[in-house]
């Protein structure tokens, strides 16, 4: 059947579906003045507590996803919030108007259906139908009837539809809240504070980003979309909240891939008096803990490789990354002019103002981050790109930081946070150099936080985590657009 075919035959359907409307509508049965139906029980427990329901009555309301008609008795299957469950429908239990109606019935249409649990002689858990009552009508035709809802553009578009006819999908998406509540109960048993900051800001601070922008008309000001959760969080360690966490959106206006999304879902987290290796154990439990709560184990399957959550992450510098899969040794180099000619020999491009600290990171991104499929803390980062961190005792060049990386994507970010004040503006000063220089993605001074900081501020640790990449571990999610429910696409 060839595309003119299909489209004409689905063109046929929705006017029937339309005609059957309009014949309710005749008959006074208006399918969508029902306001309620009082459900008692749901698929899944039908199923599983079978042996205590049996011959019990029950009443299960869901979508119509297939009908068997054979003379005065049919079969047909509603899938409700759990799953689906079979529905034994008989003229003789019904009524004959309301089987009449229920032959009419289309795929997708929504019933409420009352009746005692039974199993068939098929040892088929069921439901023998005492009533049947159209609930809602469906004017669409479900997409498995012209093969499958299978492009990943209409399964995004339509997400409502995917989530109708692909049951892995929705299987996604409540492992995704159940990820969430595990991270919660970690934090909260923990002693955390979870709290909420503003998402426009007159500032964009706390990462390296192009923030999206808008227009404050009764303050008369432009404001920007947070890119990242930090310096409200921090301000309120000043305060004296010792422990503080957020879960919310984050925006940077950047490219989309496979990993990344203007718009995601980050988890920051501040405690006082403790420091990035503080984090690291946290990190490490709040990964595992989703693990162990969601899937039941401490391992992971993603694309083919088992992921081990349960053993210690292992640990590396940046510089040993480096030199252990680029094999260049950046303890020997010898300032920012060597450095900038190591990166023309290996071809990697560095802005004019680029020290050797960012040609370190860039030899990482270009060398070590696709070998780092086991957990890895990657410690020592460069101070150059570290501006909120405090530096390494004794080693000037480096800060107290880590990201951790699985799969070849970094998972979280961590510091010892700079609590210098002094310390703070020269390095927000350095920021505003390279913007000057055409850096659109380095910090700018944010003078209330530098006040805030100016109170004192404690000792402390702080991380960030794009938990869309958590949720992606644990489904096994190629995409981040596979574990977000309405990501944003180009109008067709």
């Amino acid at each position: 059947m060839d595309h003119d075919e299909t489209r004409g035959d689905l063109n046929e359907l929705l006017r029937i579906r339309r005609e059957k409307l309009e014949g309710l509508y005749v008959s006074g049965k208006n399918p969508f003045d029902r306001v309620k139906y009082d459900v008692t029980r749901h698929s899944a427990e039908i199923h599983n507590d079978f042996e205590s329901l049996d011959g019990t009555v029950a009443s299960v309301a869901g979508r119509l996803m297939s009908k068997r008609i054979m003379g005065k008795a049919s079969f047909c299957d509603v899938q409700d919030r759990d799953g689906r469950v079979q529905i034994y429908v008989s003229k003789n239990d019904v009524g004959e108007d309301a089987y009449e109606d229920f032959k009419h019935f289309d795929i997708g249409d929504f019933v409420g259906v009352t009746g005692a649990v039974f199993k068939t002689r098929a040892g088929e858990v069921s439901i023998r139908a005492s009533e049947i009552a159209l609930l809602s009508k469906s004017l669409q035709v479900l997409p498995e009837k012209f093969h499958g809802l299978k492009d990943h553009e209409a399964r995004y578009r339509q997400r409502y539809v995917d989530l109708i006819v692909n049951p892995e999908v929705k299987d996604t998406f409540l492992k995704r809240t159940a990820i969430i509540k595990s991270m919660r109960k970690t934090l909260d048993d923990a002693g955390y504070i979870e709290v909420e900051t503003p998402v426009l800001q007159p500032i964009p601070g706390g990462g390296e980003a192009r923030p999206f922008m808008t227009r404050h008309n009764t303050l008369d000001m432009d404001m920007y979309l947070r890119i990242a959760l930090e310096l409200p969080l921090k301000r309120l360690i000043v305060g004296g909240l010792e422990k503080v966490y957020e879960i919310g959106q984050v925006f940077r206006n950047e490219g989309i891939s496979k990993k990344h999304y203007p718009e995601f879902m980050m988890l920051e987290l501040y405690e006082a008096y403790t420091d990035y290796r503080g984090m690291m154990d946290l990190a490490e439990r709040l990964i595992r803990n989703a693990a162990l709560d969601v899937l039941g184990k401490t391992t992971a399957a993603y694309g083919g490789v088992e992921i081990d959550l349960g053993k210690p992450f292992a640990e590396m510098t940046m510089a040993e990354a480096v030199l252990k899969y680029a094999g260049v040794d950046f303890s020997s180099i010898n300032g920012d002019g060597e450095a900038k000619a190591l990166a023309k020999k290996h071809n990697i491009e560095y802005t004019a103002t680029a020290k050797k600290g960012n040609i370190l990171s860039l030899f990482f991104e270009a060398y070590a981050e696709e070998h780092l499929i086991q957990p890895t803390f990657i410690t020592d980062y460069p101070i150059e790109i570290s501006p909120l961190t405090k530096r390494k005792p004794g080693d000037p060049d480096h800060v107290e930081r880590f990201e951790l990386f699985i799969t070849a994507r970094e998972f979280a970010n961590a510091y010892s946070e700079l609590n210098d004040p002094i310390e703070q503006r020269r390095r927000f000063e350095y920021q505003e150099t390279l913007r000057a220089a055409g850096d659109e993605e380095a910090h700018r001074i944010d003078e209330d936080f530098l006040l805030a900081m100016e109170y004192g501020m404690p000792p402390t640790g702080g991380m960030g985590m794009g938990i869309e990449r958590v949720f992606m571990l644990l489904t096994d999610s190629p995409s981040i657009r596979d574990v977000i429910l309405f990501p944003t696409l180009k109008p067709v």
